[in-house]
């Protein structure tokens, strides 16, 4: 029994120094060192954030001319828990929007009691307005009762314009989307604008078209004119004193 043991035995460290040797030279063979790329690389993320960023917003007009009526009227559908556009309809938690499109801001809708907020705007409710107040009632008049986020996307505040446009007695014509490139002629305009006027203007010119004095000319003039420790030294005679 004691030989079968210490057979045992033996077999059972043999195994250790096996496992803990291959542990050793793998270990040296697979050294573990820090890739110059870490992780996996997902090509594409920050040139599409960058398009993102890079594509402005342009002007409302462009978005209006497109609007959809039936696109709108899906989107309309976020506003149905406090209001309704249909003639004659009445008003709930929110104004009945029929003839909303050029009513005076704040009033109308069969005496609803629009807010204070709203009452002192003044103005009415024209395709620009309209645009600004759906981007965010909040922001738009600070202290209103309309309780509504807002719509994010341009097309959808378009799209529910026109869809609110012809809900109306005399629904007004969608303006023409403005010409491409319309929106890139303001900072050359603004550049024109600051450029110098008149007299300011030929004296700019006269300025570039003088002749630039050299040294050697400077050095020729009577004393006095070009003196002093600012004076430039004439060529080869650089070590003199001036």
């Amino acid at each position: 029994m004691n030989d079968r043991g210490n057979t045992i035995a033996g077999w059972v460290l043999a195994a250790g120094i096996a496992a803990l040797g291959l542990t050793i030279v793998t270990g040296e063979h697979f050294m573990a060192e820090r890739p110059e790329k870490m992780g996996y690389e997902v090509t594409g993320v920050e040139a599409e954030a960058g398009a993102g960023a890079a594509a402005a917003e342009k002007p409302f007009a462009f978005y209006m001319a497109a609007g959809d009526p039936q696109k709108g009227a899906d989107v309309f559908k976020k506003c149905t828990a406090c209001h309704n556009a249909d003639k004659g309809g009445a008003n709930a938690l929110g104004p009945n929007l029929w003839n909303a499109v050029g009513e005076a801001i704040g009033q109308g809708a069969g005496g609803f009691a629009f807010s204070d907020a709203l009452k002192s705007k003044g103005g009415s409710w024209n395709f620009e307005e309209l645009n600004k107040w759906l981007t965010s009632p909040k922001a738009y008049a600070p202290g209103t009762k309309m309780t509504f986020a807002g719509l994010s996307k341009p097309e959808d505040r378009a799209n529910v314009i026109a869809y609110l446009n012809q809900q109306n007695d005399k629904p007004q014509p969608l303006p023409a989307a403005p010409a491409a490139g319309a929106s890139d002629t303001a900072p050359a305009a603004a550049a024109q604008e600051g450029a110098p006027k008149g007299a300011e203007q030929e004296g700019a010119q006269k300025a570039a078209n003088e002749p630039v004095q050299t040294e050697a000319q400077a050095a020729k003039q009577p004393k006095g004119n070009v003196a002093g420790d600012a004076a430039p030294a004439t060529s080869g005679t650089s070590d003199k004193q001036k």
